[in-house]
């Protein structure tokens, strides 16, 4: 008879197990392991992860949740650090393209394509959108502001697609020669704020 697990316990595998998860999907991709591969990871019997999670989509949105309330962490504690909204703009951005290059295995397993149906998992939901509306605080405080002027939502969106594009060539390898990521961005940056000004009416 499995003995009675405490809360301890139970955090402390599913810790473990979503440690061990993030890496063999990083080596072998999503559908290159199994429960069974993981079970074995951790020296357990096969049916051990399924006391914490109910199948491979499960552990795959805790980790995923995971990632983006530590992505959410970083970007809250950027902005904190300024009232200025483009100060406020450019350390975000910056705590952005930290936490991709520290973390490049959980942020490409955060915006994988192939991915289940997010709203299964509540957790993950709402993780998602901390990330999110953490993103578009920044971009009200610059419209409010009368720094660049649009829709709010999307222009949020414009700013996340651009950084995001950024953060997917560098960690694909794609940027040759001189061009530094950071750099890059603060082109992109530099470009989407310069269209986004006010017109003179």
């Amino acid at each position: 008879m499995p003995r009675v697990l405490s809360e301890e316990d139970v955090a402390d595998f599913r810790e473990r197990l979503c440690e061990a998860a993030e890496r063999l999907f990083a080596e072998r991709g999503l559908e290159g392991v199994t429960m069974r591969q993981l079970a074995a990871e951790l020296g357990v019997s096969p049916m051990t992860p399924y006391r914490y999670f109910q199948d491979k989509d499960d552990i795959l949105a805790a980790i995923r949740a995971q990632g983006f309330n530590r992505f959410a962490d970083a970007l809250e504690m950027a902005a904190a650090t300024t009232s200025d909204p483009v100060e406020r703009s450019r350390v975000m951005g910056e705590a952005y393209l930290g936490f991709a290059l520290e973390h490049p295995h959980t942020y490409k397993l955060m915006f994988d394509l192939n991915q289940p149906d997010e709203q299964r998992f509540p957790d993950l939901v709402a993780a998602n959108a901390r990330a999110r509306e953490t993103m578009r605080h920044n971009v009200r405080g610059m419209l409010d502001a009368g720094l660049i002027e649009g829709d709010l939502d999307m222009v949020a969106h414009i700013f996340w697609a651009s950084i995001h594009g950024v953060v997917v060539l560098g960690l694909a390898g794609k940027l040759r020669g001189a061009i530094d990521l950071r750099a890059l961005w603060q082109g992109v940056a530099g470009a989407v704020f310069q269209g986004l000004r006010p017109r003179a009416r």
